[in-house]
């Protein structure tokens, strides 16, 4: 498996699990209609287990452009090898979310509320402030990335974790700070699929909220090179 398909495949199988639980607990007629916050924080926690541990000896299992970003300027990773790794990642993410679509294709038909099926796919504030919304999603993904860069080994991997604990590590950022954006920390977890949700034939959706979708694309692309930076500090 070479690098890009790996990033590709880990990004879809991330995206996969991650918005699958996401439907699984919000719309109709699922087995884990209204579980909660606990269930979803789960879910993205397991989503990033698996897919870090399938991928990462292939390609360093990034699955988030933000993460290839702070490496990058943390000096763990060629700028050279970034745009072709984002490009990875989110194709990864779309395809991923198109297969939460077709997984709960029947469920999206019975589930009325618009602002219910765009949830699946992207995340969405909980009280509606760019500033502060940008804010929370600077912090968390900083918490994600410094945390990441403080624990693997000098190599550009996220595989030196053995997946377990960057599954905890963002299973404790669910449950801690989640809850005022939805922690998307990632624009192929975000961007991406917020596109698919655009392009797919979804009965009854609303639009894909184009004047939110900047605030994950740049509040994790900020936090992440902020973590990095000071990462980088703690060396000099």
């Amino acid at each position: 498996m070479t690098p890009l398909i790996a990033e590709f495949i880990g990004t879809a199988l991330l995206v996969l699990m991650g918005n699958g639980v996401v439907a699984n607990v919000i719309l109709k007629n699922t087995k884990g209609h209204n579980s909660g916050l606990i269930v979803i924080a789960f879910g993205w926690a397991m989503a990033v287990f698996v897919a870090v541990f399938c991928v990462a000896a292939y390609s360093g299992a990034h699955l988030n452009p933000a993460v290839t970003l702070a490496l990058a300027v943390a000096g763990k990773f060629d700028w050279a090898r970034v745009p072709a790794y984002m490009g990875a990642q989110m194709l990864g993410g779309a395809f991923g979310a198109f297969l939460v679509w077709v997984m709960y294709r029947q469920h999206f038909a019975h589930t009325d509320c618009a602002d219910t099926k765009l949830a699946v796919f992207c995340t969405g504030p909980a009280i509606r402030s760019l500033p502060g919304n940008l804010a929370s999603e600077i912090i968390a993904t900083f918490v994600l990335v410094f945390a990441v860069l403080n624990m693997v080994s000098p190599k550009a991997s996220l595989g030196a974790l053995d997946a377990l604990p960057v599954g905890l590590l963002v299973l404790g950022i669910g449950v801690s700070l989640g809850g005022t954006t939805g922690y998307a920390m990632s624009p192929a977890r975000d961007l991406a699929p917020r596109i698919m949700h655009a392009l797919l034939p979804i009965p009854g959706k609303r639009d894909s909220d184009w004047g939110y979708s900047w605030v994950p694309v740049v509040g994790s692309l900020v936090g992440g090179t902020l973590a990095a930076l000071l990462y980088s500090k703690q060396f000099l």
